[in-house]
């Protein structure tokens, strides 16, 4: 058998340094504070590193149905039909949505 996709509109925000305080308030996770993000920083196994280890990437730990998970720049932070955040690659959400 096959199946089609309910079409259903979703909100969603790309993850952005010009987005992060439009993210931070879209999930409620990650308020600027003294104007500093408080996000984590991504190592080059893709994967956050522990506080106190730094690199170039900055990313965001977004609270899922299945725990956190890392948010990426450039990922865009999809809210579900029950209210649920889950970040999605660029490439995916590209192919999967289209702005309404």
């Amino acid at each position: 058998m096959k199946y089609r996709k309910k079409p259903v509109v979703i909100e969603a925000v790309q993850l952005l340094w010009s987005t992060w305080g439009e993210v931070c308030d879209f999930v409620g996770v990650g308020r600027l504070m003294d104007g500093n993000p408080q996000g984590c920083y991504v190592g080059p196994d893709g994967q956050a590193l522990p506080e106190g280890e730094n690199s170039t990437e900055m990313g965001l730990l977004i609270p899922t149905l299945e725990g956190f998970m890392l948010a990426r720049e450039k990922d865009f932070i999809i809210k579900g039909v029950s209210g649920e955040f889950y970040p999605c690659k660029p490439d995916i959400f590209e192919l999967t949505y289209e702005q309404v």
